[in-house]
């Protein structure tokens, strides 16, 4: 297992079980293809509350080419109809961007970092400083790729969507191996939207078992249930697709939260860490104020001194300044060692100390 004290820092941000959430607004596609409606969601997202907004670093002619034969369309989901070629000349960020939009999380304060999507990507982002890298679901079987960005000694994040037990331990020791020291798991489900109940939430602490790193979601579903619940079984990252509005169309809109969804998310994510606390049986804080209000034992009739304590004229009643309730079984049978007002709270000193026999 991990250690819960092992913490990862991207660009100076702790990440791990002693700290809240770390919150990915992606923007992907969702810049339509305006820089200023990219660096817009910059800002909107640091307004959310977002740690981080993750950019994707490739072209069309870097990950894939443009043919229109039956192997390079898509069939079904959200981009059925369209070539693969089609789909990324869209969706992918210009180069000339990123420089302007890693300064402007910079000027704001918000983390800027991509996944690469081959080795050059890589070279590229080391150019601009990037503090992190991602790997994303589909690239998760890129072995070399995975060697290529782990090797920079930077924290590494890697999806597992459509990824069985073995090429997930695949990736993960191609990350090691190449000398990576800090890195997280995504939970995945790569459906565009996935359905909550594919989400399968119980593999976050079965990945944190089975692979012995910090795991997180990254969450396709609509709304932010999910990546609440995540939180609460563990996970350290999530990472939701971002965007102005969903009206505004592009490839990945349907799916993604607009800027008071982020923000509910980014709230509610760090209300379900903070509730996680930990194990234990104290009295909490909260709780002192009412404590007052527990039953315990009262004098519920005016009693003479030399009375016999009974069921009628001693209850288990609410405050609780008396005895314990678990006591009552003691004081019936014994004798009032004085005069006794009715409502007076039940203590020792009012009770004979052994039971009277008849």
């Amino acid at each position: 297992m991990i250690k819960n004290n092992h913490t990862i820092f991207i660009d100076g941000r702790p990440i791990g079980d002693e700290h809240p959430p770390y919150v990915i607004a992606e923007m992907s596609g969702n810049h339509n293809g305006d820089i200023n409606r990219a660096l817009a969601l910059i800002v909107a997202a640091k307004k959310s509350g977002a740690d981080a907004i993750k950019l994707q670093t490739y072209t069309a002619d870097t990950i894939t080419i443009n043919h229109d034969s039956n192997d390079f369309m898509i069939h079904e989901g959200a981009w059925n109809g369209r070539t693969l070629y089609e789909l990324y000349e869209e969706a992918h960020t210009p180069w000339e961007w990123h420089e302007e939009l890693f300064a402007k999380g910079k000027e704001i304060g918000i983390t800027i970092f991509s996944s690469p999507f081959d080795t050059i990507s890589v070279d590229f982002l080391e150019t601009l400083g990037a503090p992190a890298y991602k790997i994303a679901s589909f690239e998760i079987v890129d072995l070399p790729l995975i060697k290529k960005t782990a090797s920079m000694g930077k924290p590494l994040i890697i999806s597992t969507g459509m990824a069985d037990e073995k090429e997930i331990e695949a990736a993960v020791f191609a990350a090691k191996e190449a000398g990576c020291k800090d890195l997280i798991l995504l939970h995945c489900i790569s459906g565009y939207p996935s359905p909550c109940e594919d989400s399968n939430l119980r593999t976050i602490p079965d990945m944190r078992s089975r692979f012995e790193t910090h795991v997180g979601l990254s969450d396709h579903t609509l709304g932010t249930a999910v990546s609440v619940a995540a939180v609460a079984l563990g996970a350290c990252v999530i990472e939701k697709h971002f965007t102005l509005s969903r009206a505004d169309g592009g490839p990945d809109a349907a799916f993604s939260l607009e800027q008071d969804e982020l923000t509910t998310l980014t709230q509610d994510c760090l209300k379900s860490w903070k509730a996680l606390g930990v194990a234990g049986y104290h009295r909490k804080p909260s709780e002192q104020v009412n404590a007052p209000f527990r039953r315990s034992l009262y004098v519920v009739e005016d009693m003479c001194e030399g009375d016999l304590f009974n069921n009628t004229n001693v209850k288990s009643i609410r405050p609780g300044y008396g005895l314990a309730p678990k006591l009552l079984p003691e004081v019936l049978g014994r004798r009032a060692t004085k005069p006794i007002n009715r409502g007076t709270r039940l203590s020792f000193d009012l009770i004979s100390p052994s039971v009277c026999e008849e």
